[in-house]
């Protein structure tokens, strides 16, 4: 029986085809792997400008509170030029002349280095590597190369020329087009109304979370600094630094902070000053990220800490250190384009992390169960009660 071609009478109409749920998962993983691919390609170019632009974000109220005040729009955006150079400049003059100190002091410590290497070189022969591998581990326990490691892992987001020229190029241009932005959203908010909230929800909580954990961060890392600085740990300025810049890291930036100082703290110290720097770092840690921290920000990062996780390491493979750094902005404008500004994706943003509505209704479920509880105890009581009655009654 030959089918009737659509739209003669009798003939049924055909459902859009709708390919199966796993071929849409498949294809895209497979999109999102080319994607990520392609993003890590342009590492050296990405990465900076993702830098400015957040940066950018965070000083763009400056420009605001001079407008409100009559100032010309030329002289608000050479502020924010000037803002962001001088937090950029700040910034690497204070980590110059912390590397600069702790290379200086390294040379003083080749014999405790030389120790560490023997006492590591005993251990691997006494569990069976071969000599080869010892002495390969023992000598690469010197001042020579931890100053490398310790000035690579610096150097791969602050020293780099190509970087650092696209990094000051775009401070340059892009305040200068966001004079544009409020009058392109204008536009933009007839055909797109979603996507210019979303935008403009973004910024204002990357706005937030990154003031709000720089200035956190700077408080932590001067506290660091200063006790690392009484128990006269070395290059405490250093570690300082490092502990502000690892603040921006969730969940695994405490952990890259506190090694070096114990390691230094042991060698000056002994174990002693170990257990003080681990104390010192676990409270300020404990009481900035954990209690002050949260509190502050409020609800700007909706992201479940799994997430946060994985977008650390995401972020770090794609573009590098630079991306463990941005990750949560990064993965907040990702969410911002795929989810927040598609009302038919916005069911998503809850499976991303507690939203206010789902904390409401975790509030009222543990409400409800608690109610029960009480009923059910009380069930159980007025059950008993007349047990209790009968055993009581005299003969």
């Amino acid at each position: 029986m030959s089918a009737e071609s659509p739209g003669l009478p009798g003939t049924p109409e055909r459902t859009p085809t709708r390919f199966p749920r796993g071929t849409v998962i498949l294809v895209g993983l497979a999109s999102f792997t080319v994607v990520a691919i392609g993003i890590s390609g342009i590492r050296g170019i990405l990465a900076p400008v993702l830098l400015t632009l957040i940066l950018v974000i965070c000083v763009s109220p400056v420009r605001v509170a001079l407008e409100k005040r009559g100032v010309p729009s030329g002289v608000a955006t050479l502020a924010v030029m000037l803002s962001v150079f001088v937090l950029l400049g700040g910034f690497f003059y204070i980590v110059f002349v912390a590397l600069g100190q702790f290379v200086a002091m390294l040379p003083s410590y080749s014999s405790q280095f030389a120790e560490i290497g023997t006492n590591i070189g005993n251990w691997l022969s006494s569990i069976g590597i071969s000599q080869a591998q010892v002495q390969a581990a023992a000598q690469s326990v010197n001042p020579s190369n931890v100053a490398g490691v310790v000035a690579g892992a610096f150097g791969s987001v602050v020293s780099i020329t190509g970087a650092l020229v696209i990094i000051f190029t775009m401070i340059i241009l892009m305040p200068a087009d966001a004079v544009f932005a409020p009058t392109i959203l204008k536009q933009l908010s007839d055909r797109q109304p979603h996507m210019v909230r979303a935008l403009g929800e973004y910024t204002s909580n990357v706005r937030r979370y990154m003031v709000v954990t720089t200035l956190l961060g700077v408080a932590q890392g001067v506290l660091n600094a200063l006790a690392l600085a009484i128990m006269h740990v070395p290059a405490a300025l250093l570690w300082g630094l490092l502990a502000f810049l690892c603040s921006f890291i969730p969940n695994v930036g405490y952990f890259f902070a506190i090694i070096p100082p114990i390691v230094f703290g042991f060698l000056v110290g002994g174990w002693p000053t170990v257990i003080a720097v681990v104390i010192v770092y676990g409270v300020i840690n404990a009481v900035i990220q954990s209690v002050i921290q949260p509190r502050v920000v409020g609800h700007a990062v909706s992201l479940s800490q799994t997430i946060t996780f994985f977008s650390v390491l995401f972020w770090a493979v794609v573009i590098g250190p630079i991306g463990a750094i941005l990750a949560i902005p990064l993965t907040l404008l990702g969410k911002t384009i795929l989810i927040d500004s598609d009302p038919s994706a916005l069911w998503y943003r809850p499976a991303m992390g507690p939203t206010d509505e789902t904390r409401k209704l975790m509030k009222s479920d543990d409400v409800e169960a608690k109610n029960q509880r009480r009923a059910l105890k009380a069930e159980k009581h007025a059950l008993r009660a007349p047990a209790d009655d009968d055993s009581t009654t005299p003969e």
